[in-house]
């Protein structure tokens, strides 16, 4: 369904505009992923954009199925958003490519609320090693496919420190977040510390 692509493709440039700088990932027995970075002036702060591309090129499928529907079943991009000129945060490419290589490799879905951790940090020096998955629908709308084939949905990724990541596993995503917005938590800041969890 590599015709998926130039349509996701059109949808994050008329969302983010064009990409700046673009790379692409394969691993072994999956197809490429490319992460594609867009550059945005938000009211003066400099915002940097990271897209994964070819995550949705197939569906996700339900580890417990026997057979992989090769049409059917939820399609999804992720989406990253930081600070510019606070870190390294190029390297992220890897970690993204992986986390968007997780369904085809692992069988994962990546739905809201999941928490997808990348064994070490996001990018060099980060306080994060892990991403809590957002609701869809604010940067990027879905892309909506011809029957069939299920929307694609840009899922934001909101990086989570090893606290967080542990506090959100025991009271749920809905908690964390609620914690974030209550202490102006600013989850672009790609040095933030962990917000009070007492």
């Amino acid at each position: 369904m590599a015709e998926v692509l130039p349509l996701v493709e059109a949808r994050l440039t008329t969302a983010l505009g064009e990409p700046d700088a673009r790379a692409a990932v394969t691993f072994l027995g999956t197809d490429r992923i490319e992460v594609l970075r867009f550059q945005e002036d938000l009211r003066g702060e400099h915002v940097l954009r990271y897209a994964t591309l070819g995550m949705s090129a197939h569906p996700m499928t339900d580890p417990t199925a026997t057979l992989a529907d090769p049409v059917q079943g939820p399609r999804a991009e992720l989406v990253l958003s930081v600070r510019a000129g606070l870190a390294d945060t190029d390297k992220v490419l890897r970690a993204l490519a992986v986390l968007a290589a997780s369904p085809q490799v692992e069988g994962l879905i990546v739905a809201p609320g999941a928490s997808l951790d990348v064994g070490g940090p996001l990018w060099p020096g980060a306080p994060f090693t892990s991403v809590l998955v957002g609701e869809p629908g604010g940067l990027v709308e879905d892309l909506v496919l011809d029957a069939p084939l299920d929307p694609v949905r840009f899922l934001p990724l909101l990086p989570m420190t090893p606290n967080e990541a542990a506090w959100k596993r025991v009271h749920g995503a809905q908690a964390l977040q609620e914690r974030w917005l209550a202490n102006g938590t600013d989850l672009r800041d790609p040095h933030r510390v962990s917000v009070p969890l007492d």
